[in-house]
């Protein structure tokens, strides 16, 4: 999305406002009060319109109009210490705010306002003179500021380094993770075997009991039969016994009378 007209001059204005925080300032300089105070009602006006910005853009604007106004207050605090403790609690902007800076201006306004307010309280301790201080402190930044592309270089390099690193170890990883997803599946299809060979097992088991219950079955019928049958016969034998035995005595009264 195109940037509209509002954007354009915020960032025209915050840009002028990151060079203005980075130069050394009179205590009566007024214009970036009031730039800041621009800021703020150009990034309300910002956010109320409907083709705003992305909201992580939107965020590094507040971020950066804060950190603005946060500097502004802490400059005017009057102890040195409490200016340094002040500034430890900024957060300049993450991103540059033009295509023409290597590194954010805020954050080297941040580093210069640091050690300006390092340079003040050792001056307080020593006795000595704070400009000279706060000069060379400014000078050591702006020449790492400087070497802040060779330093981007390196970081380039060892972050290459470092993603080749993780995909090393994602490779590696997924290698690991496609062993162990083999060695699972020959263990299912072995488990799924033996459960097979325990169901066909199981399966003759059951027609094995089966069979031997009709065997038991027909066995205790033929039993059952053969009882039923011995039975029968007993009680023909012993009903002929007991006539036998009942006719033999009525021939014997008869043919032997009774002596007188």
């Amino acid at each position: 999305m195109a940037a509209t007209r509002l954007e354009l001059n915020l960032m025209r204005l915050l840009s002028r406002c990151e060079a203005l925080a980075a130069e050394r300032r009179d205590p009566e300089e007024w214009r970036l009060e009031k730039y800041v105070a621009a800021l703020e009602d150009m990034l309300r006006e910002l956010k109320k319109q409907s083709s705003k910005p992305a909201p992580e853009l939107l965020n590094e604007y507040s971020r950066k109009v804060d950190f603005l106004k946060g500097l502004l207050e802490a400059e005017k605090l009057s102890s040195s210490t409490e200016k340094a403790l002040a500034n430890q609690f900024l957060a300049p902007g993450r991103t540059p705010t033009t295509a023409k800076e290597r590194t954010p201006a805020t954050k080297t306004v941040h580093l210069q306002t640091k050690a300006r307010c390092t340079g003040q309280m050792r001056s307080e301790l020593l006795g000595t003179d704070p400009l000279a201080i706060n000069d060379s402190e400014e000078l050591n930044i702006r020449s790492g500021s400087k070497g802040l592309q060779s330093d981007e270089k390196q970081s380039a390099v060892e972050l290459d380094a470092v993603l080749q690193h993780h995909q090393d170890m994602q490779e590696k990883l997924a290698e690991e993770m496609l062993s162990l997803a083999r060695s699972l599946k020959n263990n299912t299809l072995a488990a799924q075997n033996v459960i097979k060979q325990d169901n066909q097992t199981l399966s003759h088991s059951l027609r094995m009991a089966d069979q031997n219950f009709e065997k038991l079955k027909d066995e205790s019928d033929r039993l059952e039969q053969h009882t039923k049958k011995s039975v029968n016969w007993l009680l023909w034998i012993m009903l002929i016994v007991v006539c036998f035995i009942f006719i033999s005595m009525i021939l014997f009264i008869r043919i032997f009378p009774k002596l007188k």
